[in-house]
C-alpha cells in the first residue's frame, strides 16, 4: 500500500464517520472502532514507507544537488536538500512516536467514552 493510498483510506473513513455523526447525531459503533483502530496497522506502514522512500532516495539527492541553492547568488541564501532530508529522517522518527502514541490515547478516550454512553 501507498502512503497515499493508505492517506485516502484514513480519509475516506474518518469523514464518513464525521459525516453520519453531524447528519445523524451519531455513528455506528463499528466505524467508531474503525475510525480509531485503523491507524494501528496504516500509521507504522505509512511510516515506514516514507522514511524508507527518503533514506533509499539520498544517494540520488546527494549526486544531483536538485532543489540546492548554491552561494553566491543574489539572494545571499544557501539552501541543501540532502541536509533537509536527512534533518527530516532525524525529526520523523520521534514525531511519528509522540503522533502515534497521541493517537493511542485518543482511541482509549473515545472507546471508554462510546462504552459509558
Amino acid at each position: 500500500m501507498t502512503s497515499l493510498a493508505i492517506f485516502l483510506l484514513l480519509m475516506i473513513i474518518r469523514y464518513f464517520f464525521f459525516g453520519l455523526k453531524e447528519a445523524f447525531g451519531s455513528a455506528p459503533s463499528w466505524l467508531l472502532w474503525l475510525r480509531y483502530s485503523t491507524f494501528l496497522v496504516l500509521y507504522p506502514t505509512g511510516i515506514s514507507s516514507e522514511v524508507g522512500l527518503i533514506y533509499i532516495s539520498l544517494p540520488f539527492i546527494k549526486a544531483s544537488e536538485k532543489y540546492c541553492i548554491r552561494m553566491p547568488n543574489k539572494w545571499n541564501f544557501s539552501f541543501d536538500y540532502f541536509c533537509a532530508a536527512v534533518v527530516v529522517l532525524g525529526i520523523y522518527v520521534p514525531g511519528s512516536i509522540h503522533m502515534y502514541s497521541y493517537m493511542l490515547a485518543q482511541r482509549k478516550k473515545a472507546l471508554l467514552k462510546s462504552k459509558k454512553e
